[in-house]
């Protein structure tokens, strides 16, 4: 691989990225369960500003759009660079290529495509994952997974080769996860199983979490990957898991240095027997603790423990369950806004 090129701001941006999204939480599950009490802040019910900040965190940056050029794979936009990003693929000339178009009205503009000779989607995933590789070890790509996504236009679209899950905000792609909301009823209430992350996680240490989250790999599908992860991350067993039921999905654009996130979250909902109880299997969740919905609301309203993205997602229970009701200030506004990435 080529040697490194102007490296220094680079891994300077990137470690203040890194350190941003690692800082080690310091709450407890007293701090949680006081501060979700209906008492706590009297008459914040109806007020669903709390929600809308929430929506804000993970939508950054839209000002800085024009600061990444277009990532084009057969005449598809599969992702954005930032133009310092840029310069660093540019020592890699084997790889990547930049010509210019004049599809803008006649304006030429610059964009990121991969080198001719890479014709198939195995020839692009083994020399890009070279190429990650070597950013890497430069600690210019923090937190190597070994974990593929597809690279795609769109979901269902053909997959033009796949990347290292920790390279995917830096090349701008679409990434896909699964969210699942493990809920109980008693007595007529509802309750939501929450986790509290591993304090050893490499993203959002000790902080709240879904019951069971996860990326969506390549060549997996969201009902398989939710039953994988509801096994690993909880201990359910696939003779409940497979009752869990799709309810849509929410989206978000984030920008952050030379980080480009544009994630879709396909939604699930899981009805939990009474008795049961979590057992996290992979190592990256603490505990667990089950909360009444309109308790958990009160904490997504009135702090910042959950990890950003699960907000968007309970936000999205509490409009299907009714916790947020239309005589809301902002019902609509707060509704449109749960899809403000590109969800597709």
């Amino acid at each position: 691989m080529p040697s490194t090129a102007r490296t220094f701001p680079l891994r300077a941006l990137i470690s203040n990225t890194r350190s941003s999204r690692a800082s080690t939480s310091s709450f407890t599950w007293d701090d949680v369960v006081r501060v979700s009490q209906p008492d706590h802040v009297p008459h914040d019910s109806s007020d669903l500003s709390g929600f809308f900040e929430k929506i804000e965190v993970c939508n950054r940056g839209s000002e800085r759009q024009s600061e990444f050029i277009r990532f084009i794979i057969e005449d598809q936009i599969v992702g954005y660079i930032h133009n310092g990003f840029v310069d660093r693929l540019r020592t890699f000339k084997d790889v990547f290529v930049f010509p210019r178009s004049n599809s803008d009205g006649g304006r030429f503009q610059s964009y990121v495509t991969l080198h001719e000779i890479l014709k198939t989607p195995e020839d692009r995933t083994r020399v890009v994952g070279e190429v990650i590789k070597c950013l890497g070890e430069e600690e210019l790509i923090p937190g190597i997974r070994n974990e593929l996504y597809p690279v795609v236009s769109s979901f269902g679209s053909p997959v033009y080769f796949s990347l290292e899950r920790a390279a995917a905000p830096f090349f701008g792609i679409k990434a896909y996860g699964v969210h699942m909301n493990g809920f109980v009823e008693k007595d007529g209430e509802k309750f939501l199983w929450i986790g509290k992350r591993s304090e050893v996680k490499p993203t959002f240490p000790g902080m709240l979490d879904h019951l069971v989250a996860g990326g969506l790999p390549y060549g997996i599908s969201c009902g398989e990957n939710v039953m994988k992860e509801c096994e690993e991350e909880a201990g359910i067993p696939q003779s409940i898991s497979h009752k869990a039921v799709p309810i849509g999905a929410v989206s978000y654009a984030d920008i952050e240095g030379y980080r480009y996130k544009r994630d879709v979250l396909f939604c699930y909902d899981l009805k939990l027997p009474d008795s049961f109880l979590p057992n996290n299997q992979d190592g990256e969740v603490e505990s667990f603790k089950l909360i009444p919905v309109k308790n958990v609301a009160n904490i997504i309203r009135r702090t910042h423990f959950f990890k950003p993205n699960c907000s968007l997602v309970i936000i999205d229970f509490l409009f299907r369950h009714g916790y947020i009701s239309p005589e809301c200030f902002g019902y609509l506004d707060l509704l449109q806004s749960l899809r403000s990435g590109d969800c597709s």
